[in-house]
């Protein structure tokens, strides 16, 4: 039973992180309509930066961190204005290429600038672990799960609250209105680049605090995928719980499937359950339907 629980806080840690990853998707899709391949990549920037400034320049961690949000930001806004905005109008297809070849240049670029070898976190969140009975639970994990859930409350008071996050919400909801009504569209388009790098450096710095940093990183982009079609492409709250769904079925498969399949089922399951779903609620559990009238 401990073991069992120990792997579903591995597992809500985890969700909790795909979550916060998965939101940058929601963001660029509902804005532009564009599936975002190189989230991925994104992810593993922020990693790889913060660790670079933290290690190389010896600056405080929190120094650091919020540095390297600033320049995930500025490369979001970067790679929408310098390729995406020459793409509107385009279909759809097209901008999808456009983001799984950012995705590689982004790769190769990292690949090149800090090699591929695993690197370290220093120590920065305490080692003792905390007990909870018979349950050991590493700090980091905590802090983790800590800070995912804040940038998930704060960007949705953001959304909710703020003149861009409503002015996104128009656009979301309809583009054509929300330019008729004075909201820049290629203003929101950047924004949302820009907020979707940010959530990705965030996830990326957690998890490589956890794992280490390497350039696997860039392979949660797409362990994220299945949280995001399962909550729905659009649905804001659907990503945030099919990243805890995820999460959790990861860490439920290698607990009760690993043995009788000798490992590699958390890898699998989350896209037999997403198929499974999507057979059943074609657009996500929280994704909104469209009709289409002929």
């Amino acid at each position: 039973m401990e073991s069992v629980m120990q792997s579903l806080i591995s597992g809500i840690v985890v969700g909790s992180i795909y979550a916060l990853i998965a939101l940058g998707f929601v963001l660029i899709y509902k804005s532009t309509a564009v599936i975002n391949f190189a989230q991925g990549e994104l992810l593993m920037f922020g990693a790889y930066l913060c660790l670079t400034l933290v290690v190389a320049f010896k600056i405080p961690f929190w120094v650091a961190f919020f540095t390297t949000l600033l320049a995930a930001a500025l490369l979001g806004f970067l790679l929408e204005r310098l390729f995406l905005r020459p793409m509107i109008g385009e279909p759809a297809i097209s901008i999808i290429m456009l983001t799984i070849g950012l995705a590689s240049l982004l790769q190769g670029m990292i690949h090149v600038t800090w090699g591929s070898e695993t690197m370290v976190y220093p120590v920065i969140f305490p080692t003792e672990p905390l007990r909870f009975g018979g349950i050991v639970v590493s700090q980091v994990y905590l802090y983790s799960v800590f800070f995912a859930v804040l940038c998930l409350v704060l960007f949705n008071l953001f959304f909710r609250y703020s003149s861009s996050g409503i002015a996104m919400r128009a656009v979301a909801n309809d583009q054509q209105a929300a330019q008729s009504m004075g909201i820049s569209i290629k203003k929101i388009f950047a924004i949302a680049w820009a907020i979707a790098a940010v959530v990705a450096a965030v996830g990326g710095i957690l998890i490589g605090n956890i794992n280490g940093v390497n350039t696997s990183l860039s392979g949660f982009g797409l362990k994220v995928f299945p949280a995001v079609i399962l909550g729905g492409l659009d649905s804001i709250p659907g990503a945030i719980l099919g990243g805890f769904i995820i999460g959790l079925l990861e860490a439920l498969s290698g607990i009760y499937l690993d043995p009788i399949f000798e490992g590699g089922s958390k890898e699998v399951v989350p896209f037999v359950v997403l198929v499974v779903v999507l057979m059943i609620k074609p657009y996500g559990l929280f994704g909104t339907e469209e009709i289409e009238k002929i």
